[in-house]
């Protein structure tokens, strides 16, 4: 071959891995953003018992739609707010608000941007999903009315990413009462290293390089928010929950959460990561701790036996 082919061979060559880069970077933006799924008609047993839908700003002056259950004759006392995970909605986690209603909470169940109906914005992330529920949490606040000799009680609840959100949320505020986590992971680097896996893709270079540019898109750094580094800056009791058969986010997460925070207490349960199998004993054992942590108005750092 002619000495002076070499440099348009490398030149092409320079070229279609550059375009490759690039169509793969544009693609994995794209990603970003879930892909919105149908919104199921609200029941008539919940629409009947007083559940609506309200509007309410959130950051980059997006709205947010959320589902708003509050108590039938008070707009006083204790509220939660409940955040569905990834490419989920608000319906996701009405049976949970289903049970905290019937306990005598205000309970708020947001769609975080670009799920549900909520507002779309140019990409999705953990500091965005916890912006969504301080969002809600001033709403709530805006709302929910407090006497004078009543102490707020407030609950965080959340599914993956958006038990991984109220995680963050809470560890940089000083009004939340308890958060329950569900399926949450432990660090972003772990949920990347695992999708990379399933496209058999090598973490080194292309898998480092791909968490280097989302870190760039989001403007944070995955060490910086994530729940295993976060829940140490958090000051209230913490529930988390979590499916031995979890196979999206596996068990050994919840475990190193648990060590980042000993004041924390690990529900193990028999089930999956969007599904637990005894639903009624759970929610037994939730409104034990809840009723440990939260009964005379006083939180406390103590276990309770039943995990």
């Amino acid at each position: 071959m002619p000495s002076n082919l070499f440099p348009i061979k490398f030149i092409a060559i320079a070229f279609v891995m550059a375009t490759g880069i690039w169509v793969g970077l544009k693609w994995l933006r794209h990603s970003l953003t879930p892909q919105k799924i149908a919104y199921l008609p609200l029941s008539a047993k919940f629409v009947d018992r007083g559940l609506t839908t309200v509007l309410f700003k959130t950051q980059r002056n997006k709205t947010l739609n959320a589902l708003w259950w509050p108590q039938a004759n008070s707009l006083d006392g204790r509220s939660a707010v409940l955040m569905h995970g990834w490419g989920g909605d608000a319906t996701n986690l009405l049976d949970v608000a289903d049970h905290l209603h019937a306990n005598g909470w205000h309970v708020l169940l947001p769609d975080a941007r670009s799920h549900g109906l909520s507002d779309s914005d140019d990409f999705s992330s953990l500091p965005r999903f916890a912006e969504d529920i301080d969002a809600s949490i001033t709403w709530l606040q805006n709302t929910v009315h407090i006497r004078k000799d009543y102490k707020r009680e407030l609950l965080l609840v959340g599914h993956s990413l958006g038990g991984a959100g109220v995680i963050l949320s809470a560890s940089r505020r000083t009004d939340v009462s308890a958060i329950v986590s569900i399926s949450a992971f432990s660090h972003p680097e772990q949920v990347m290293r695992r999708w990379l896996a399933g496209y058999f893709l090598p973490y080194w270079p292309i898998g480092w390089i791909v968490n280097r540019y989302i870190e760039k898109v989001i403007g944070f750094r995955f060490d910086d928010i994530a729940p295993i580094a976060r829940l140490k800056n958090v000051t209230c009791p913490v529930l988390l929950i979590h499916g031995l058969q979890d196979d999206v986010v596996p068990i050994n997460c919840a475990e190193q959460l648990l060590e980042s925070q000993p004041n924390a207490q690990l529900l193990r349960v028999e089930g999956t990561h969007e599904k637990f199998f005894d639903q009624d004993k759970l929610q037994v054992d939730v409104q034990m701790w809840l009723q440990h942590h939260l009964s005379a108005g006083k939180a406390k750092t103590s276990h309770i036996p039943f995990l």
